[in-house]
């Protein structure tokens, strides 16, 4: 009896569930038979369909949700039917009837339904509407790829294609980002608000379409007025806009309306990109292959993306900004352009990296000698780059003082180890306080009266010698330690070159970029091309630029110094030795002015005439014998007096009642330039005198 009480209440119970079910359950319910044809559905299920239950009856699954893929729905039901397996929470789109806009995404579950024999009969679905789940899970996953993609690196451009990249296809159909071009370039952006016809660099366009014409990336772009654009641009908010037949700000720029019309937008969001009341420029998301239209959901997450883009894009601006600075800076550190030199052709190659302190230079010397050097402070940014500079102006002064390449590099070394001092004397939180200072470099001196070239490295790579019959060797010069090391002095090697001769100096970033296995393979590259010395310098120096291959642009400085030497000609240079007394001081000074009649330069006669005098005068009363007076004709008239002593003059200013002392003053007056040059057996007092071009080039006699 509780038995059969038990029964049917469980019956009455069980039918209750059933209808409660059909009646009120807050998810649609849908029972196929075994062809997949409809037999029963609840209310929310007609309301989610838009057709009465009555016209879902016999219908077959796939009509209860209007799927958009009824054979995918189908062949999911036949599966649960078959196996018995069923199906959880498959998403399924579709669009309602009732609603032929906007396509919806439908939670499907499928179970099979069997007989107390076994039996199948058939299938019974839920169905839930999780569109507004999906459409925020979609925007979450566009935030997430966006915190990820954008800002990876410091390019406004890059930064802005990234922001494409994110938002198509999976928010918009198309996206197009406009940057005002003062922002492009570093400089500040403007206040808002803005009127719409600043310049502007379309400095992104990705569309899942193809590129309408109007969109394309690069070039400059302005907003005509009255359009969504420059209604952002002014009260810096933005719009979400819907395109159709009867929009009519399109008639205010008419390229813009045509290429909308053509690719089929139907609806955009235009947001300004702006950063503390700053702008920068402004984005449009468009769509046109998915039909639902974007919401206000939608234009709070474009404004997010652009938000986070603009702290990108500004960091980006800043990075250009002083990057810009640095190459600037640093290129003013450098020589500019290709000077001519009485001692050898010279042509040089620098390619600038991330703003190193690569260096080179050809700086001329006394007596028509070249000095030649290539080095580099380790590191990169505004802090090398002024690092550089300090060390090419210290190179130049000491070049000035005619010391040996060895010598100078000790004197550098001196240098750069002060530097390093006033480092560790900065306050703790000065990132350059921990930094170190390490420099190398190569400094080279050759004369053109004998082709004696002094080499002296400083932890750099061998110079290449390509001689004068096309084969080439490297010199054997001590690799010295790096600038700042207080180890073992320097070294220096001397080499006699023939006139032709090509002295190829460079640098690692200049071997690193011919991409070969070790140095050595690619110095033996640089040697092959520098073979064909014959062709001219420019045409050398470019052969080994374009062995490069195309290489990407490297970390650091890439530097190539060329030079082909020369030897002065014996009717360039007139030397006599001067015997000890001073009844020699007007022989002397007649031998110069003969000299100078030969070469045709009788306007310096006086001066020189005045100069040799007084140099071959201190060198006879205090220097020691032997002494030589030497012109050379070059670019300068260099007068040279040399003598065995050490001991070297100084300028002084005579009182007025002093009966000596004003020599040299006199000397320093006449000549454009006068020094000291110490040499193993003595030392060289030598003056220049400027020449007209004219005078450079006329013919010797």
């Amino acid at each position: 009896m509780a038995g059969n009480c038990g029964g049917e209440l469980g019956g009455e119970v069980g039918s209750a569930v059933l209808e409660a079910l059909f009646a009120q359950a807050p998810v649609g319910l849908v029972i196929v038979d075994t062809d997949l044809r409809i037999r029963r559905v609840n209310t929310l299920s007609r309301g989610d369909s838009g057709a009465a239950a009555d016209g879902l009856l016999g219908q077959p699954v796939a009509k209860a949700l209007n799927a958009t893929d009824p054979g995918g729905v189908a062949a999911m039901a036949r599966a649960v039917l078959s196996t018995g397996v069923p199906v959880l929470d498959r998403l399924v789109p579709g669009r309602p009837n009732a609603e032929p806009g906007p396509e919806h995404v439908y939670s499907v579950s499928l179970f099979r339904l069997q007989g107390n024999n076994g039996r199948v009969l058939g299938a019974v679905a839920s169905l839930t509407d999780v569109t507004e789940r999906e459409r925020e899970r979609a925007r979450a996953a566009v935030r997430d790829a966006a915190r990820k993609e954008i800002g990876r690196s410091l390019d406004a451009i890059t930064t802005c294609r990234e922001l494409a990249d994110v938002a198509v296809p999976e928010f918009a159909d198309a996206v197009v980002l406009d940057v005002l071009d003062t922002v492009v370039r570093g400089n500040e952006p403007p206040l808002g608000p803005l009127f719409g016809d600043e310049p502007m660099q379309r400095t992104a366009f990705k569309s899942a379409t193809g590129p309408p014409r109007a969109y394309s990336a690069g070039g400059t772009s302005r907003f005509p007025y009255p359009t969504p654009y420059t209604q952002s641009l002014g009260d810096l908010e933005p719009r979400l806009v819907t395109l159709d037949e009867t929009t009519s700000w399109l008639a205010a720029d008419p390229e813009r309306g045509r290429a909308l019309r053509e690719a089929g937008v139907h609806c955009m969001i235009v947001t300004p990109i702006v950063l503390r009341g700053a702008v920068l420029g402004i984005a449009g998301f468009y769509r046109s292959v998915r039909p639902d239209p974007f919401t206000a959901d939608d234009v709070v997450l474009a404004g997010e993306l652009v938000a986070f883009t603009a702290v990108c894009l500004d960091n980006a601006r800043r990075f250009t900004r002083e990057h810009t600075i640095a190459l600037t800076l640093q290129r003013h550190l450098l020589p500019q352009g290709n000077v001519s030199q009485a001692a050898a052709e010279v042509a040089h190659f620098h390619r600038q990296a991330e703003v190193s302190g690569g260096w080179f230079d050809a700086i001329p010397l006394s007596s028509a000698r070249l000095a030649l050097t290539v080095g580099e402070v380790a590191g990169h940014g505004l802090h090398t780059a002024t690092t550089m500079g300090q060390l090419r102006t210290a190179i130049n002064a000491l070049a000035a003082l005619d010391l040996d390449p060895d010598e100078l590099l000790a004197r550098l070394n001196d240098t750069v180890i002060r530097l390093t001092a006033e480092r560790s004397a900065l306050p703790p939180a000065d990132p350059m306080r921990d930094e170190p200072l390490r420099a190398t470099c190569t400094y080279v001196v050759y004369d053109p009266l004998n082709g004696e070239c002094t080499m002296a490295c400083a932890d750099y790579p061998p110079p290449v010698l390509v001689h004068a019959d096309g084969t080439s060797t490297i010199p054997d010069v001590p690799r010295g330690p790096s600038l700042g090391d207080e180890e073992e002095p320097f070294a220096a090697a001397r080499i006699r070159l023939a006139e032709g001769s090509v002295l190829a100096l460079y640098n690692d970033g200049f071997l690193e970029a011919f991409r070969a296995a070790s140095p050595e393979t690619a110095r033996n590259r640089l040697r092959q091309v520098l073979s064909h010395h014959e062709r001219p310098l420019n045409e050398l120096r470019d052969d080994a630029v374009y062995s490069l291959h195309g290489a990407d642009r490297p970390q650091d400085d890439a530097v190539l110094l060329l030079a082909r030497t020369r030897i002065l000609g014996e009717n360039q240079v007139a030397t006599w030795t001067v015997p000890p007394s001073p009844e020699e001081v007007a022989l002397a000074r007649d031998r110069a002015v003969r000299q100078l009649a030969d070469w045709n330069l009788t306007d310096h006669s006086l001066a020189t005439e005045i100069i040799v005098s007084e140099l071959v005068t201190n060198a006879i009363r205090h220097g020691t014998p032997p002494v030589r007076l030497r012109l050379i004709k070059d670019r300068f008239l260099t007068c040279e007096v040399s003598d065995a002593s050490p001991a070297a003059p100084h300028l002084r200013h005579a009182r007025t009642l002093d009966e000596g002392g004003r020599g040299l003053f006199i000397v320093a007056q006449l000549a454009q330039h006068w020094g000291t040059r110490y040499t193993g057996s003595g030392k060289i007092i030598w003056t220049e005198q400027a020449l007209s071009q004219q005078a450079v080039r006329q013919p010797e006699r």
